[in-house]
């Protein structure tokens, strides 16, 4: 899944892969290094949990939108 959240003056983004997933090469870390410079952010964790944080938080909306294409199967 991937969830994200946003204040007036920052945003975080959480993800969480199965093991399954992970066996396929799709990692949360991954994906969240690919998301968060979309929003301005940094972040990192490991391939079942991965989380990134921003101060840029009128981007957050746009970077979800995009996850879509990275995590397809």
């Amino acid at each position: 899944f991937i969830l994200g959240a946003r204040g007036k003056q920052d945003a975080s983004l959480i993800v969480s892969v199965t093991d399954d997933l992970v066996a396929k090469g799709i990692k949360a870390n991954d994906i969240v290094n690919r998301l968060a410079p979309l929003f301005g952010g940094s972040g990192g964790g490991r391939p079942q949990l991965a989380q990134a944080g921003s101060k840029e938080p009128e981007k957050i909306e746009s970077a979800i939108a995009q996850a879509k294409d990275m995590i397809l199967v």
